[in-house]
């Protein structure tokens, strides 16, 4: 896919200095909302990297999304094709299946918006944090990456 090329895109500094805290608290069992360990194979070396990740489940379905892009459990997930999703030490084996543009789309107006605006504050935090404004789902898709999370049979 042409969306997908280039190097590995980068976080921003306060997801980087977060993510290590918050992986140690739901690795102790702290539960936080949304957020999960997601175990993925690496692309290269094959060994298992755990990250903290929003799993967000509407519907009886599952997506986890990257506001920035191409980084790398985005590029382990797009390899490996499935994951392991961990919480409080209950493990569950996933497959992934990456969204088009067409897709991503839809997710950020029909899925997205619809389970931020249920929250308080949930547009001003993705906004603030991930730096998407849901109001422009076409910008959000455009950058974004979105894995579908399906069960293994």
């Amino acid at each position: 896919m042409a969306d997908q090329m280039g190097s590995a895109a980068h976080v921003p500094a306060h997801v980087s200095y977060l993510s290590p805290f918050l992986k140690f608290l739901m690795t102790a069992g702290v539960p936080l909302g949304l957020n999960r360990i997601v175990t993925i194979r690496g692309r290269k070396t094959g060994i298992p990297r755990a990250v903290a990740l929003a799993v967000l489940e509407v519907s009886g379905r599952r997506w986890v999304w990257a506001p920035w892009g191409d980084v790398n459990w985005v590029r382990n997930l797009r390899a490996a094709g499935r994951a392991t999703i961990t919480v409080r030490r209950r493990q569950e084996d996933v497959t992934a299946t990456e969204l088009d543009l067409a897709q991503r789309v839809a997710f950020f107006s029909d899925v997205v918006a619809p389970f931020a605006r249920s929250l308080p504050l949930g547009f001003w935090f993705i906004r603030v944090m991930d730096g998407v404004d849901l109001n422009h789902p076409a910008d959000a898709a455009e950058g974004g990456r979105v894995f579908e999370l399906h069960p293994m049979r």
